[in-house]
């Protein structure tokens, strides 16, 4: 179990370090460009900006994940431990919601530019709107289309070529970051309700560096 949790930190760590690493490397080449050939990567910006979407969006689900928000927790240390935690289930209860909430605006925004159906209903979904129209023909405004997305304009173009990238192909984090933040939450309810955790984040790290930092220079001297 401890390995296949390994894995898949190091899978998301390495998508978000690669996706940062991508993105100092376009804005540099970009730079380079302007200033030393008097010329413009034109899909630099627009590649950049959806690159850090991924980044905040992804990363936003890991942070739940590692107890890594910021969080507030003088009144709560204050409390005593069973109220504790029913003010921590009652917490993560609200941000599960939320993150449910959050998954079904991400799929129906998403879903048309995949020629998916989005769902019905204002708050939580009640089925599927088939009637909607597909919106698999809008493009990004710069990044060109590439070879290995070809095959995408027979799924959901109907064979039409594409100059540019298909939105659904930037846009797909929507719900694949919901759909972890979601997976994330319910983990941490799962710690909470199971009395391995009281809280939705770690509490007082800074101190606790401190605290060791001290401890490691006391033993020196």
């Amino acid at each position: 179990m401890q390995t296949r949790h390994s894995t898949t930190d190091r899978i998301e760590e390495t998508v978000i370090a690669a996706l940062l690493g991508l993105m100092t490397m376009v804005t540099f080449a970009n730079v380079v460009a302007r200033y030393l050939f008097n010329s413009n990567i034109l899909w630099a910006l627009e590649l950049t900006v959806f690159m850090f979407g991924w980044l905040v969006l992804l990363g936003a689900s890991y942070a739940v994940k590692k107890r890594a928000h910021l969080g507030v927790d003088a009144l709560l240390n204050m409390m005593p431990q069973g109220l504790r935690r029913g003010m921590a289930l009652f917490s993560v209860t609200c941000c599960l919601v939320f993150a449910l909430m959050l998954l079904k605006g991400a799929w129906d925004y998403w879903a048309p530019y995949a020629e998916l159906p989005p769902t019905t209903g204002r708050w939580f979904p009640t089925g599927l709107n088939f009637e909607m129209r597909g919106q698999g023909w809008y493009e990004v405004q710069d990044i060109p289309m590439i070879a290995p997305l070809k095959f995408l304009e027979t799924l959901i173009n109907e064979g039409q070529s594409y100059e540019k990238i298909p939105k659904a192909i930037p846009y797909l984090v929507l719900p694949i970051s919901m759909l972890l933040l979601t997976l994330r939450f319910a983990q941490a309810a799962g710690a909470i309700w199971r009395g391995e955790s009281d809280r939705l984040v770690a509490s007082h790290e800074v101190e606790d560096e401190l605290e060791n930092i001290r401890a490691q220079q006391g033993e020196h001297e």
